[in-house]
């Protein structure tokens, strides 16, 4: 409103008029123009109120004139002109010294960093998702499945899609095996929990799996229960696998039966036998009693929570003493029903067949407290419990059926092999065309040979077992190459304080799945700090040239374990080829000669031991040809224990202390240089740079040896390396 009321048009042109009428580079006229037309605008603008010349300046145009250069130069100014100049500049808000320049490179100012702590983002490494377990079941949905994987929602999808499966919505239903696979991809392993619901649901007999201590007679008495003789078969009388058969009892009621061996080196079967079973029968022998084995079978039921029936055998034995047995196992933590406990125990005799009644109606009473019933309609679910593999019939899977009902012809996933069902066959060897809940049998028809402990599930196409075998071998592959890595690492942080080990490479072959496990896990506690057991290959079936060739290229030995002797031309090639082939039947054995080949290859310690001692008897000094020189003390000694060596360190002990320490000079006897003087014999001895000896001195002879490491092998059957 100023504007309008000065006359804008006026006041324009005397400032234009004012700052363009005198040249830039004309200095004297500068100052006084400027000034005078200051003065007119200043008196013009006066009689305005609310308005002062730096507003004006600031408010229009010429404000932009200003800051883009400076209008006013001084060339070879007074202090008096410099003086006006700084004053203008304050009065107008400019400030031309510190206006920065602009362009493309301009320097900028840097300021000091900042410390602040560094804050990782949280990350899952792959080692926490190999040790989580995602449950899973039929049904469940992508939002329950992230949130048990811990994966975005969004991330399930893409892998769904993957698959090639067509998702609606996030809470739309999926299979166990889908669920499965996407669980897989992800890095997590599957726990698989079937739903016991059913159609069918019909009481099924017991499981009973025997266990004890080895050479117990529990095999025996499976023997008495079922009129046949399995421990005859077996090599040197002690079960060496797993094994399922089916007897019915005189009441006609029908029991499977589940073997396991009672030697140490078989633990795990053991805990497989456990873990698929309805009750135990633990076999004590009355003359024996409790033992490493035994202990280890309690705890084992006990983890599986699984009922126990003692079965006291051997009574018939003059040594036998069944009371001394349920004191030890009361003590052990068992409540027996003679102690008002609810575990019950029966006295039996294998060999006399005495008590097997009572044994039978234990089992039966037993079974029918737990009202043991399964669904036997819908897919099956069954637990391998043995592997082998057959020359005309490929690979075979001993299993027991869970649940449902297994039937000839379907696609089945056995772990990380799959296949289809070819035939099924009894404990009997006899074709069958299913097979029920608590029904042991051996099915043929997989692609490859599945471990022991694996389960069986029933799949709908060949496609999804290809899917989920393939999807089980990535994920198994992953994790063995991470353990790998993990135990390199660790090898690293510990190879400072480790002195190194010598390795020693073996090739395991064995009859059964089950057997190459308990052989190869029984060889691997054969390790000691000087020597590292390494089992680089594992087989079922009979040696064969291929492995003699990885023998030969890894520097290994063979171990073949209840297989037939390689042929001649096998043998030949790996005598050539100094491959040692060790082929036994019976775990002592075995482990005996693999713990001395141990023995010999390890490098050992160095030690310092006596070697022997001798007496001083009298001195004999030599002098020297100068005073400096000094004269020698002989020694005359007589070796009282051991031996005494030239090239041995010597030390002199005088009443119990250590006077000196050295190496010897010089050992003669009868004035003849020796190396050696043994026991009872007389010699001169003189100590390097020491002369203070006296008669009753002893002289140690130390010397260092190699101290090999023994192989220990304890009554219960554990054996070790002791360095």
């Amino acid at each position: 409103m100023a504007w309008r009321r000065v006359g804008k048009k006026g006041l324009e042109a005397s400032l234009i008029r004012a700052l363009a009428s005198t040249p830039v580079g004309a200095a004297a006229g500068i100052s006084s123009s400027l000034d005078t037309a200051l003065k007119s605008i200043t008196a013009s603008v006066k009689c305005i109120h609310d308005l002062s010349f730096s507003s004006f300046l600031w408010g229009y145009r010429y404000h932009k004139v200003l800051n883009n250069e400076p209008l006013i130069r001084y060339f070879h100014a007074s202090p008096e002109l410099l003086a006006k100049k700084k004053n203008f500049d304050q009065e107008l808000g400019l400030n031309f010294k510190d206006k920065k320049p602009k362009g493309k490179y301009v320097k900028r100012e840097r300021k000091p960093p900042v410390e602040a702590p560094y804050v990782p983002k949280l990350k899952r490494t792959n080692k926490s998702l190999q040790e989580k377990t995602v449950e899973i079941f039929d049904g469940m949905t992508l939002v329950e499945l992230a949130k048990r994987t811990g994966e975005g929602i969004g991330a399930l999808q893409d892998i769904l899609i993957n698959l090639g499966e067509n998702t609606v919505s996030e809470f739309q239903p999926l299979s166990i095996d889908i669920a499965e696979l996407i669980a897989m991809e992800v890095g997590a392993s599957v726990r698989r929990i079937h739903a016991s619901e059913g159609k069918e649901i019909l009481p099924r007999p017991p499981v009973v799996t025997v266990m004890g201590h080895v050479d117990h007679g529990k095999t025996s008495l499976l023997d008495a229960l079922r009129q046949t003789s399995v421990a005859a078969s077996e090599a040197g009388g002690i079960t060496q696998h797993l094994g399922a058969f089916v007897v019915v009892m005189q009441s006609g009621a029908s029991i499977t039966f589940l073997d396991t061996p009672g030697h140490a080196a078989f633990s795990a079967m053991r805990a497989r036998g456990a873990a698929v079973t309805d009750i135990v029968v633990l076999v004590v022998a009355a003359d024996d009693g409790v033992m490493p084995q035994t202990l280890e079978a309690i705890s084992h039921a006990k983890v599986a929570n699984v009922p126990i029936v003692v079965a006291v055998n051997k009574c018939d034995k003059p040594a036998a003493n069944a009371e001394r047995v349920k004191l030890q196992l009361a003590s052990e933590g068992l409540l027996l029903e003679d102690m008002g406990g609810d575990i019950q125990v029966v006295e039996v005799s294998a060999l006399k067949k005495t008590g097997l009644d009572n044994l039978e109606e234990a089992l039966l009473l037993q079974a029918e407290v737990m009202n043991l019933k399964a669904r036997f309609d819908g897919p099956a679910q069954a637990y391998v419990v043995e592997a082998r593999l057959d020359k005309g019939r490929g690979p075979l899977a001993t299993a027991i059926v869970k649940a449902g009902t297994l039937v000839c012809g379907q696609h089945v996933v056995v772990g990380s092999e799959w296949g289809r069902i070819r035939a099924i066959r009894d404990v009997a060897g006899n074709l069958a065309e299913q097979a029920t809940p608590a029904m042991p049998v051996e099915i043929e028809g997989l692609k490859g040979l599945p471990m022991a402990g694996d389960d069986i599930i029933v799949v709908q196409s060949e496609e999804r077992a290809k899917m989920l075998s393939v999807g089980r071998k990535n994920k198994s592959e992953k994790d063995r190459l991470l353990k790998m890595s993990e135990g390199r690492a660790e090898e690293l942080e510990q190879s400072e304080d480790v002195p190194q080990r010598v390795e020693m490479a073996i090739i395991v072959k064995a009859d059964v799945q089950g057997t190459v496990q308990a052989v190869t896990d029984a060889l691997r506690t054969l390790n000691s700090p000087q020597v590292y057991v390494n089992v680089v290959h594992v087989g079922v079936g009979s040696i064969s040239q291929s492995d003699v060739d990885l023998a030969l290229a890894c520097g290994a030995c063979i171990v073949g374990f209840n297989v037939k002797k390689p042929a001649s031309s096998i043998s030949m090639s790996a005598t050539q080829a100094s491959i040692k082939i060790l082929v036994h039947r019976v775990i002592y054995h075995l482990l005996e000669e693999i713990g001395n080949m141990i023995v010999e290859k390890a490098p050992g310690t160095f030690e310092t031991q006596v070697a022997g001692e001798a007496e001083v008897l009298n001195l004999f000094e030599i002098l020297g040809k100068s005073k400096e020189r000094g004269g020698v003390k002989i020694a005359g000694c007589r070796v009282i224990d051991g031996y005494v060596s030239k090239s041995a360190t010597m030390k002199l002990l005088r009443s119990g202390e250590l006077v000196f320490e050295g190496p010897c000079k010089s050992l003669k006897q009868e004035k003849h240089d020796v190396e050696k003087v043994e026991k009872g014999n007389e010699c001169g001895l003189v100590l390097c740079d020491c002369n203070d000896l006296q008669i009753g001195d002893v002289i140690q002879c130390l010397e260092q040896v190699i101290r090999k490491p023994k192989f220990i092998s304890s009554e219960s059957g554990a054996v070790r390396i002791e360095c």
